[in-house]
């Protein structure tokens, strides 16, 4: 039987497409210009008008938010996929794969302290919070990840990893040919990462970094 799917009218389909642009834009202005990333910056990255981003965004502040909250979902959905991993090694190794290959999250560091955090946005990462837990305590059961790396660590390495500089100053730079290689050297990378994670490794300098460090940032005021 064919389809009865509809699919999206021509404005909407449109509309869409200018969303998607614009997100995508303001991760990699953000990636370069930090929290001083301006809305004109943003709309001339994804050849939108400048109209039609307040249409759809009527603040920096609101783009930012949906950035922001955007990045929760991904990460929500990426620890749902690695939860379902029957293998405890494979389910951290998903979590940090899929997580930082993937474009939709980026570095949102900058802008840290900027933006409201809605107690919708703060519930989604007090679940991320409790189910990457729930992956490095059946990692530490399992004997595959050194007992001295904490849920913490993991958002540590997750925030140092997010940046791809080397991908964004080739795509600053126009050099698109180079970047299947530069994507293929941050793959090595993660890979690098996730056999020093492996047990029993060398004992590691200091305490696991408070999750105050991540949180106090991003409250306002």
């Amino acid at each position: 039987m064919p389809s009865t799917r509809r699919r999206p009218a021509p404005r909407q389909a449109e509309a869409d497409r200018n969303d998607r642009e614009l997100l995508r834009a303001a991760r990699e202005v953000l990636a370069e210009d930090g929290a001083h990333a301006s809305v004109a910056a943003i709309a001339a990255r994804a050849g939108v008008g400048i109209g039609s981003l307040y249409r759809r965004y009527p603040t920096k502040d609101d783009l930012f938010r949906h950035l922001v909250d955007l990045s929760l979902d991904h990460w929500v959905a990426v620890l749902e996929a690695a939860g379902a991993e029957a293998d405890a090694w494979t389910a951290l190794s998903v979590f940090l794969t899929q997580g930082l290959e993937s474009d939709s999250s980026g570095s949102l560091a900058a802008i840290a302290g900027t933006v409201e955090i809605t107690p919708a946005m703060r519930a989604k990462d007090d679940r991320s919070e409790a189910m990457l837990t729930a992956l490095v305590q059946r990692a530490h059961d399992a004997g595959v990840l050194r007992p001295d790396v904490s849920t913490s660590d993991m958002w540590a390495l997750v925030e140092q990893l997010t940046p791809a500089p080397m991908i964004e100053q080739l795509r600053k730079r126009g050099l698109a040919d180079q970047l299947p290689a530069a994507a293929a050297a941050r793959r090595r990378v993660i890979a690098i990462v996730l056999d020093g994670l492996r047990a029993p490794g060398s004992p590691l300098p200091d305490a696991p970094p408070p999750k105050a460090v991540f949180d106090r940032r991003w409250e306002t005021g």
